[in-house]
């Protein structure tokens, strides 16, 4: 390590003063508190939470304030405090069907029941800079919001009705927990999922957009993309049923597929699925596409060798922590192993000089 390069433990001890003194910036400048991290910065605390598989917007905005606004380090922070918490249960399954959506909406469909419903979304802003923002104190007024929204069924179910999609797969089995037992391939679909939901967002995003460039021929439809709040139930053995711990805010896509059919399987739509934490639909979307990527094998597809269908290079490669540890280790001491490549080229180039040396001679 750097331990023995100018000072050791105390060069690192100042190193990390340096930082603190860095992260707080200007004194004179107001500090940032958890709560505004947490209300103002919340679809950066959704993506924290998500990549950190752990579900708690405080904790989430503490590491991004640590972080110095890196959301991968904040992650790595979330991470590592999730592997110190104990475990005393498991939930049961959400409802996503019971879902009050804040925001839903279809690409496939123009009218279905329940309407669509914008919601908080950038899709109609003119990305242009709203220098009103700059002002600071000023609040925009509050748009007129529906109190408690019924839940709405799931427009892929009409498709269904008339058998023009697959059927959602239905295993009661425990999937494996990837946050307790590392990857191992092959891997079936409960285990890409739950690898998918946590990977990095820019790495998912650019394989999606592979698919959607011809790289897996994946033609998708957003069949329905939802965000809303779900409310999170547990089994209480000493009472006999379950009990309503809490409520979490997430986001759904389901994709239609264009599938021509195989061997095994009739012409019908496919489905893409993607489940992740927070107002992330952008991940959501790109989880659904890769998902659907992924499952050329069970659909009797033929393998085109693009990197999207690939489960071993998508699945090892999209996690950000182990990403960033790989790729951060070379930053440190290499001392040993770099005077033995020096070595080795110097000598190479002692025996081209020498063998140059002599051929000019004859």
């Amino acid at each position: 390590m750097y331990v023995a390069v100018k000072g050791g433990e105390r060069a690192i001890e100042n190193a990390h003063a340096w930082l603190a003194e860095e992260r707080r910036g200007d004194p004179s400048v107001p500090e940032l508190s958890i709560a505004q991290i947490r209300e103002q910065l919340s679809l950066s605390v959704n993506r924290v939470m998500a990549e950190g598989s752990l579900y708690d917007p405080d904790l989430a905005a503490l590491a991004i304030k640590q972080a110095r606004g890196d959301l991968i380090e904040a992650v790595f922070l979330i991470r590592a405090y999730r592997t110190t918490l104990p475990r005393f249960g498991a939930s049961n399954p959400v409802a996503t069907a019971d879902m009050a959506c804040d925001r839903r909406v279809s690409a496939t469909f123009k009218d279905v029941p329940g309407g669509q419903v914008l919601g908080p979304t950038f899709d109609y802003t003119h990305r242009l800079l709203d220098f009103k923002l700059a002002a600071e104190g000023e609040t925009p007024p509050a748009p007129q919001r529906e109190a408690d929204p019924a839940p709405v069924p799931h427009v892929t179910g009409f498709l269904n009705q008339e058998g023009l999609i697959e059927e959602a797969p239905h295993d009661d089995t425990p999937p494996p927990d990837l946050t307790r037992e590392p990857l191992k391939m092959p891997a079936d679909r409960s285990l890409r999922l739950q690898a998918l939901s946590r990977a990095d967002e820019g790495f998912t995003l650019g394989l999606a957009y592979s698919t959607q460039r011809g790289y897996g021929r994946n033609h998708a439809f957003v069949g329905e993309l939802r965000i809303g709040a779900v409310p999170v139930e547990m089994e209480i053995p000493e009472l006999g049923f379950a009990i309503e711990i809490g409520e979490i805010t997430l986001t759904e896509c389901e994709t239609v597929n264009q599938f021509t059919g195989s061997k095994t399987q009739a012409p019908q739509f496919t489905r893409g699925y993607g489940l992740v934490f927070g107002q992330t639909e952008r991940k959501a979307i790109s989880m659904a596409l890769v998902d659907r990527a992924l499952r050329w094998e069970e659909l009797g597809e033929d393998d085109t060798g693009a990197p999207a269908q690939d489960a071993e290079f998508v699945l090892y490669h999209a996690d950000n922590i182990q990403a960033t540890g790989f790729l951060e280790h070379i930053k440190l001491p290499h001392y040993v192993d770099f005077q033995s490549e020096l070595e080795l080229v110097r000598k190479l180039r002692r025996d081209v000089q020498s063998t140059q040396t002599k051929e000019a001679a004859e």
